[in-house]
């Protein structure tokens, strides 16, 4: 009888391979589309609080005007009826429906025409005021930039300086607080107790006669006006500027390759553009992007104090008038303002560092 014999060893077989994840669901775990998501929904949230608030508060846009018609000596009835014919609001419409509406009207990006302006959309009325709010603001960051980060690395240079210590006092008084009352108290002083700010003239956007245009008058005039405006929204980013930008670059000085820099006899100023300003800046550009954001957001106190027509100003006049459309658009604009900015800041910051998608998965 024989002996059955085991077959000759093989090659084990290699391990199966494994498969790639398909494209949807690398884009669906990817750090970016998670960010963009979670932004998409805050402003949603944004969105439909501010919806909810407008139609909770008491009157609507048709009541506030007749109360002002019949203020303006017009009967009861025929100031509803007037407003009625002016402002084309379905008081008797369900809150879901108008719910639903505005949801068409957002993702569509079509928010309807103003309650208190009915020729005009709500993209043209928003237009009419969002770029002189963007121009403020603009202008404020970047005077901010400039001065906040050369005086922040200044101060690094010559810490313990009394130029550093005056400047860490101006730079946390700026930071602490609030840009209104910083720039009321200059309007006060300026115009009331000195008599050297001519504040009523600067009121408004640009002065009666002036045509817009591309040319040095219009640009001028309407800096001019934009002046208290820029400084209001420069004076808390500049303050907290200075201080990061001190803080950052301290912290390079000490590293080994700028010693390293200094031993090879490098000159000062290019171990300042090429190894120190280039690292130093690295963890003050997200909160530059940031502020962009949050200043826009800030405007509407700055801009009623300063009576500058802008996004803010715009926004209080339309919770004033009950002018739902307009709100939820300008309530949105600065909304999405702040998460851009912040989702920006996150991308930006996962390309130059790697860890902060590992921390997040």
């Amino acid at each position: 009888m024989t002996v059955p014999t085991a077959p000759p060893p093989t090659d084990a077989e290699p391990a199966p391979r494994a498969s790639e994840p398909s494209v949807l669901r690398r884009v669906w775990t990817s750090y970016a589309f998670r960010r963009v998501c979670q932004s998409v929904f805050v402003v949603w949230l944004v969105s439909t609080i501010t919806f909810l608030l407008m139609h909770f508060m008491p009157g609507n846009p048709i009541e506030i005007m007749a109360g002002r018609l019949n203020s303006a000596g017009m009967s009861q009835e025929q100031a509803l009826a007037t407003a009625s014919n002016i402002i084309h609001y379905d008081t008797t419409a369900p809150l879901w429906q108008q719910y639903l509406e505005f949801l068409q009207g957002l993702v569509t990006l079509d928010l309807g025409n103003s309650l208190t302006s009915p020729s005009s959309t709500v993209f043209e009325y928003v237009m009419e005021y969002l770029p002189w709010t963007l121009f403020a603001v603009g202008a404020g960051v970047v005077l901010a930039v400039t001065v906040g980060l050369t005086v922040g690395m200044i101060m690094a240079y010559r810490r313990g300086s009394a130029f550093d210590h005056v400047m860490t006092s101006i730079g946390s008084f700026l930071t602490g607080v609030p840009n209104y009352i910083l720039i009321a108290a200059v309007v006060v002083i300026g115009y009331t107790v000195l008599d050297v700010l001519p504040f009523l003239d600067m009121r408004g956007r640009i002065t009666a006669g002036v045509e817009p245009g591309f040319n040095a008058v219009f640009i001028g005039d309407a800096l001019y006006h934009a002046l208290l405006p820029i400084l209001a929204f420069s004076f808390t980013a500049t303050g907290s500027f200075m201080l990061n930008m001190k803080a950052a670059t301290t912290e390079v000085l000490t590293e080994d390759y700028v010693t390293v820099a200094q031993a090879r006899g490098l000159k000062p100023g290019r171990i300042g553009r090429a190894y120190v300003g280039r690292n130093a800046l690295l963890p003050v550009i997200p909160q530059i992007a940031l502020s962009l954001g949050t200043l826009v957001g800030g405007s509407i106190v700055i801009e009623q104090v300063l009576d500058y027509p802008g996004v803010g100003q715009m926004l209080m006049s339309a919770i004033v008038n009950r002018d739902y459309p307009v709100v939820q658009a300008a309530v949105i604009i600065l909304a999405t303002s702040v998460a851009l900015a912040s989702l920006t800041v996150d991308l930006v910051l996962s390309k130059v560092d790697p860890r902060i998608k590992t921390e997040e998965a």
